[in-house]
C-alpha cells in the first residue's frame, strides 16, 4: 500500500463521529533534568509564567489535551463502556470500539470515572456520548454532566448491557446487545433523534412524626439523590436488595442476563411465600400535588408503590397500561415535567409480565412520602433498606438524551420493477421497505436472492453499491 502513503486518511466510513488524530496534542512533560536547568534560560513576562503554570495544573496526570476544530458535519462520539454490566460482553465491546474509532475517545469505566473524560472534551463541539452498560451507568454519566453543567449539554445514546435496560427500551435502543456490528451501532447514534428525559429529585430527611428513639434499623440515606427511571418501595425493591446482596457476596454467580433474570424469578417467589411487604399500605403515607392518595392505598391494600418517569419497568414492561386506556390520565411521556404514580398488589405485579399494569392514582409534580417503619426501597434499580423519613420528590432537570431512529436506513437492494420479472410489486406510502402486493397474485413469484458474508456485511453494509459487488 505504499502508494497511498502520502494521501490523506478520510478516516473511513465514520469520519463524522471519529475524533481526528490531529486535535489529540501531547502534553510536554516537565524538564527537570541537569541539562535544562543549565540551558539558557529566555526571560518571560510573569503573564505569560502564570498562564503556563495553569495549563500544566490543568493538565496535571493527563498525556494529552483536545484541541477541536469546529466542522458543522462532525459529532464527534464519546464511549463509556462498563464491562461489568450484565453478562461478560462489555470487555469485548470495548475492544471492537476501540478498533473502530480513536482509542483516545473510549473510556473504560472499570478504570476511572466519567469525569476526567468529559472534563477533556467539554469544548469539544457537537459532541455525542454513548454509554455502554445498564441504567445505572448512563445515570452515573448524566449525574456527571449535572456537575460540570456542560453547555450546551452533550446527548447521551445507550448501548445496553445490562439486566434491565428500561431506559434503554424507551429510547428504542432495545433490551440487550445480541452482537450486532458496531459500525451499525455507530450509524444509529450519528443518525439519532435528540429528545429530553425529566430527571427527579429526592430529598430525605428523618420522619419528624416519630421521636428518635423509634426510628429503626435501616441506611438513613438513599443510594441515589436523583432518579431518571423510576422510585419504588414494597416487594419490588425486596426482591431487588435480595439480588444486589447476593451479587456482593457471589459475584461470579452472575455473569450472565439469563441467570441474573432466574435469580430475580426465585426471590421473587420466596418473597411471595414469606409475604414480607403484605403491611406495606399501614406504614406510608403519600401526598401528590396536595391530593392525599393514603386512604385509596390502604383501601386496595397495595404492597408496592412505583414512582414512573419512563414508559417501561422491571425489564421491559409497561405499568402504566396502554395510553388508549385511561380516560382519567393523559398518556404518560417522559419529557412533560410530571411524574406517574402506580399501586401494585401481588396479583398485579404478575400480571405485569403477561401485558397487565397496576392502578394508576396520579400524575403529578410534586410528591411528599412519610414512612413509619423501615421498608425496602430501590431508586433505578439501586435498593436501600431505609429508616423512617421524609422523603420528597420534585423535578431536577430535563437531560439531553439520543433516541434510536425507528426507520430503516437502508432500502432493500433489489426492489427495481425489472428484477421481478413475474409479479406487479407496486411501492405505497408506508414504511421504507414494505411493499403491497396486487390482488390478482400469480401462482408463481421469480425473486432474484444474492447471497454474502457476515463479514462483506459488517464492512459495507453503509455502501449500497459496495455491498452489491460483494
Amino acid at each position: 500500500m505504499l502508494h497511498h502513503i502520502e494521501e490523506p486518511c478520510s478516516l473511513g466510513a465514520h469520519a463524522a463521529v471519529i475524533v481526528p488524530p490531529t486535535w489529540i496534542i501531547k502534553v510536554k512533560k516537565p524538564q527537570n533534568s541537569l541539562k535544562a536547568s543549565n540551558r539558557k534560560k529566555k526571560r518571560t513576562s510573569f503573564k505569560r509564567k502564570a498562564s503556563k503554570k495553569g495549563t500544566e495544573q490543568e493538565n496535571k496526570g493527563r498525556p494529552f489535551v483536545i484541541k477541536p476544530i469546529s466542522s458543522p458535519l462532525m459529532k464527534p462520539l464519546l464511549v463509556f463502556v462498563n464491562p461489568k454490566s450484565g453478562g461478560n460482553q462489555g470487555t469485548k465491546v470495548l475492544q471492537m470500539f476501540m478498533w473502530y474509532l480513536n482509542p483516545r475517545q473510549v473510556f473504560d469505566l472499570s478504570q476511572e470515572g466519567p469525569k476526567d473524560a468529559l472534563e477533556l472534551y467539554r469544548k469539544v463541539p457537537n459532541l455525542r456520548i454513548l454509554a455502554c452498560g445498564g441504567d445505572g451507568t448512563v445515570g452515573w454519566i448524566l449525574s456527571i454532566l449535572d456537575e460540570l453543567q456542560l453547555s450546551p449539554q452533550p446527548p447521551v445514546g445507550v448501548l445496553p448491557l445490562g439486566t434491565g435496560n428500561d431506559l434503554a427500551r424507551t429510547l428504542n435502543w432495545g433490551g440487550g446487545y445480541t452482537d450486532e456490528p458496531v459500525s451499525k451501532i455507530l450509524c444509529q447514534v450519528e443518525d439519532g433523534t435528540i429528545v429530553q428525559l425529566d430527571r427527579w429529585n429526592l430529598h430525605v430527611e428523618r420522619n419528624p412524626d416519630l421521636p428518635p428513639e423509634e426510628l429503626e434499623d435501616g441506611v438513613c440515606k438513599l443510594p441515589l439523590n436523583v432518579f431518571n427511571n423510576y422510585f419504588s418501595l414494597g416487594f419490588d425493591a425486596h426482591v431487588t436488595l435480595e439480588f444486589h446482596e447476593s451479587r456482593e457476596a457471589n459475584p461470579e454467580k452472575f455473569n450472565s442476563r439469563f441467570r441474573n433474570k432466574m435469580f430475580y424469578a426465585g426471590a421473587a417467589f420466596s418473597d411471595f411465600l414469606q409475604r414480607s411487604s403484605r403491611d406495606l399500605s399501614k406504614h406510608v403515607k403519600v401526598v401528590c400535588d396536595g391530593t392525599d392518595l393514603t386512604p385509596k392505598i390502604q383501601e386496595l391494600k397495595f404492597q408496592c408503590i412505583v414512582f414512573l418517569n419512563i414508559p417501561r419497568y422491571c425489564a421491559g414492561t409497561m405499568p402504566w397500561g396502554n395510553p388508549g386506556d385511561h380516560h382519567d390520565f393523559e398518556p404518560q411521556r417522559h419529557d412533560d415535567g410530571y411524574i406517574e404514580v402506580i399501586g401494585f398488589t401481588m396479583a398485579s405485579l404478575a400480571a405485569l409480565q403477561v401485558g397487565g399494569h397496576g392502578e394508576r392514582l396520579h400524575q403529578c409534580r410534586e410528591v411528599m412520602l412519610l414512612t413509619y417503619k423501615s421498608i425496602p426501597m430501590q431508586v433505578d434499580g439501586e435498593p436501600c433498606r431505609l429508616a423512617p423519613a421524609m422523603i420528597r420528590i420534585s423535578l431536577r432537570n430535563q437531560a439531553n438524551m439520543v433516541q434510536k431512529s425507528k426507520r430503516r436506513t437502508s432500502m432493500p437492494l433489489l426492489n427495481d420493477v425489472h428484477q421481478v420479472q413475474t409479479a406487479d410489486l407496486r411501492r405505497v406510502s408506508a414504511p421504507p421497505g414494505s411493499f403491497t402486493i396486487p390482488q390478482s397474485v400469480p401462482d408463481r413469484l421469480r425473486i432474484r436472492v444474492n447471497k454474502i458474508s457476515l463479514q462483506d456485511y459488517e464492512g459495507f453494509h453503509y455502501d449500497k453499491e459496495k455491498l452489491r459487488e460483494a
